[in-house]
């Protein structure tokens, strides 16, 4: 497939886990030689993420990003000294709603608020694997109800990929339009503000920054990545991404095990 014929890309939105990272959430030499690359040229390259402002630090400080990012999938806009640039948190009865539903079903229950992760059991079989992958520890608690006015994103956990996916559909039903649920891994459901989207969040940096989104280009691999590939000039999809996120990018690069980020950046943006 040939490159297309558009105007030069000026602005990169790239999300984190299964797209800029490996599998054991490393960056690749490759991919940190792109990225460099592209800030050397003077194109602005970015992170949106359904982490938390914590679970991204170490990859700003590596990546040398200077710029606002995206986390809680466009919940929250950090500034590059950890103040927020905009916040939408989830709005109260949304947050009772979903509560109440996943209360009803075997996943594991993270409620991130405060610039914290929040959980009840701290035993459950998914925690480990997320305390490595964002890099600090959760709080325990023996329940939600101090923070139910200010949560960023709630999550549902489970190996039961099905079950995720069948509460993806609920929640699309009980949220009322307040809200809104995306698996942004296979094994993760995401709760998260109505206007907390990727989508939303490349607009916004975009229009900071003075980039026309004709010229901006999103990477993603997971559900909440389509909601920016609709509003990105270029949308590139990861090679490992499942069939239906694959269909909703305009290209697909290799997987995040085979330098996908990487290659994309050399094919569209770096290209001689």
């Amino acid at each position: 497939m040939s490159t297309p014929t558009q105007e030069p890309i000026q602005l990169v939105l790239c999300d984190m886990d299964g797209t800029l990272l490996r599998p054991d959430h490393s960056i690749s030499p490759r991919t940190l030689a792109a990225v460099k690359a592209l800030q050397a040229a003077g194109v602005y390259f970015t992170l949106a993420t359904g982490r938390p402002p914590r679970g991204m630090r170490e990859q700003i400080k590596q990546l040398g990003i200077e710029l606002p990012t995206a986390a809680f999938n466009g919940g929250v806009l950090v500034n590059p000294d950890g103040s927020y640039l905009q916040t939408h948190p989830v709005p109260y009865e949304a947050v009772k709603t979903t509560l109440n539903v996943l209360a009803d079903h075997d996943v594991e229950v993270w409620v991130f608020a405060d610039d914290q992760w929040l959980l009840r059991d701290p035993d459950g079989p998914m925690v480990a694997q997320e305390q490595n992958a964002l890099g600090f520890a959760p709080r325990v608690v023996t329940d939600f109800g101090d923070y139910l006015h200010r949560v960023d994103k709630i999550v549902a956990a489970s190996r039961n990929a099905p079950l995720l996916v069948e509460l993806e559909h609920q929640f699309q039903g009980v949220l009322g339009g307040e809200a809104l649920a995306s698996r942004s891994q296979a094994f993760y459901l995401d709760v998260t503000a109505l206007h907390a989207n990727k989508g939303e969040a490349l607009a916004t940096l975009a229009a900071r920054l003075g980039v026309p989104l004709e010229r901006t280009m999103a990477l993603g691999d997971g559900g909440n990545d389509p909601a920016m590939f609709k509003r990105a000039g270029l949308s590139v999809a990861m090679g490992q991404a499942d069939e239906a996120i694959r269909k909703q990018a305009m290209y697909v690069t290799a997987s995040n095990e085979d330098d996908g980020v990487a290659q994309a950046l050399e094919r569209f943006v770096l290209k001689p």
